[in-house]
């Protein structure tokens, strides 16, 4: 997985501009959580695989809990964010 090429903009940001880049990055953001979610499936399947008693799944199950609740707030904050935009965006019409 390679990150993101964020290029400079050469000529000056409209708000039109900036509510795209927005948008954009909201989009980028949701990929990276995606990508966060699906190794945390992984991390439950060789779990499975190699564990030796249940306190091991339960700790893993744990573990996996606490990424999934940070991975919604994130996705909380990335909704603000574009209700924000979303705003602005109506207010030019």
């Amino acid at each position: 997985m390679s990150a993101p090429k964020i290029e400079k903009p050469q000529n000056s940001i409209d708000k039109n501009q900036a509510i795209s880049d927005i948008i954009e990055s909201i989009a980028l953001e949701e990929t990276g959580l995606a990508h966060i979610i699906n190794a945390e499936g992984e991390k439950i399947q060789r779990a499975l695989e190699i564990a030796d008693c249940a306190d091991d799944l339960i700790s893993v199950n744990e573990s996996v809990k606490d990424t999934l609740v940070n991975i919604i707030k994130m996705q909380m904050l990335l909704q603000f964010k574009l209700e924000e935009a979303s705003k602005i965006q109506e207010q030019q019409c």
